[in-house]
């Protein structure tokens, strides 16, 4: 990661007695696109205004591009924001809308011109400069907002949730123009979002938030392959789980007794003592139906319902317990998907290294 464009120190922020961010540090490197992603509520909006400067913290000191910003108001930092419903003013054409924040800072009419025309290109605007907002798709909407920020050129941008007006398919287009587009200009981008495949999808890393709290932060391969806590595990992806003890520690190789089930093992351990009781995760497309290798995990269980879900279907086992595991299978034909039905008695197995060991 380079030097931090975004450093908060030990930041908390208090509305009346809500504690919204609660204690928090992160550095976001330059040049990188990093994603605050978590439930409603969790803190990330307030993270975010508070960078901006639209919020001022409780307590704690935040820095961008190394100058401490904490009590410097909006108008003085060298960030723009991005918002979820592009706030673009009705009666100006994309060229006016673009150049507003320009014209305000009474610049040139010829470097407006110039900047503007950059702008558009950026996001693939161009030949639209004279159309109003109301002619323009969802997804050119958000373009000229996107415009309207990169156009002064700031050391940050700031993005609230961006696509969430948008329908899913144009959702998805946006997402890789967003991350084509940020490693095009080479801007520090932090964004903010529910949707942890759109997160997943963008990042360079991302930090989970819950409760005003900073949970992790990693790059999304390791969010998802080594979730640290159970919310984790659960907000990113879909997760199985199982409640183990402990009852051998040999080497990266750990043995959990798991009742109704076992042993399980797990490749690696992790930090965990012999005796102790923790939760082991794995995920639905690490899961086998009917096939095993030696050293499997392995499970019986009911099936309870197939979904199919177009490239992928679902499966519903039911175990000895109770406990419901979604197992995630390729779509390999009509054939393949009529194999296995609902009440068919199946046995599940797995790696060792696909069970990855979380905290509650």
């Amino acid at each position: 990661m380079n030097g931090p464009s975004v450093e908060l120190v030990g930041v908390s922020k208090r509305y009346g007695e809500v504690l919204a961010v609660d204690d928090i540090y992160l550095a976001v490197g330059e040049g990188e696109f990093f994603s605050i992603l978590g439930p409603s509520g969790c803190g990330k909006t307030s993270t975010l205004r508070m960078i901006a400067g639209f919020e001022f913290p409780t307590a704690g000191v935040l820095r961008i591009n190394g100058m401490e910003m904490t009590d410097v108001p909006a108008n003085r930092r060298n960030v723009n924001m991005v918002f979820q419903n592009y706030a673009l003013f009705p009666h100006l054409s994309v060229n006016e809308n673009v150049a507003f924040g320009l014209r305000v800072k009474g610049m040139e009419n010829s470097v407006i011109d110039e900047r503007v025309a950059e702008a558009l290109a950026m996001v693939q605007l161009e030949g639209m400069h004279h159309r109003k907002p109301a002619q323009l798709s969802g997804g050119q909407q958000q373009r000229v907002a996107l415009a309207r920020a990169l156009v002064n050129r700031p050391a940050v941008l700031l993005l609230d949730e961006p696509l969430g007006a948008l329908d899913q398919k144009l959702r998805k287009e946006m997402q890789f123009e967003l991350k084509r587009l940020q490693r095009e200009v080479g801007i520090t981008f932090v964004y903010v979002t529910h949707d942890q495949e759109e997160a997943l999808t963008m990042s360079d890393r991302i930090a989970v938030m819950n409760d005003g709290r900073v949970l992790q932060v990693d790059d999304s391969a390791s969010l998802y392959d080594r979730p640290s806590t159970r919310f984790v595990a659960n907000f990113i992806g879909t997760s199985n789980f199982l409640t183990g003890r402990a009852v051998r520690l040999e080497g990266s190789v750990g043995e959990f007794e798991v009742a109704g089930v076992g042993t399980v093992k797990a490749q690696p351990a992790g930090p965990i003592s012999e005796g102790s009781t923790t939760s082991l995760m794995i995920r639905p497309e690490r899961l086998r139906l009917n096939a095993s290798e030696p050293g499997d995990n392995s499970v019986d269980g009911l099936v309870d319902e197939s979904i199919f879900v177009g490239n992928d279907i679902l499966y519903l086992v039911r175990l000895k317990d109770g406990t419901v595991f979604t197992i995630r299978d390729q779509n390999k034909g009509p054939e393949a998907r009529t194999a296995v039905r609902a009440g068919d008695p199946v046995r599940l197995s797995w790696a060792p290294a696909a069970t990855t060991i979380v905290s509650d």
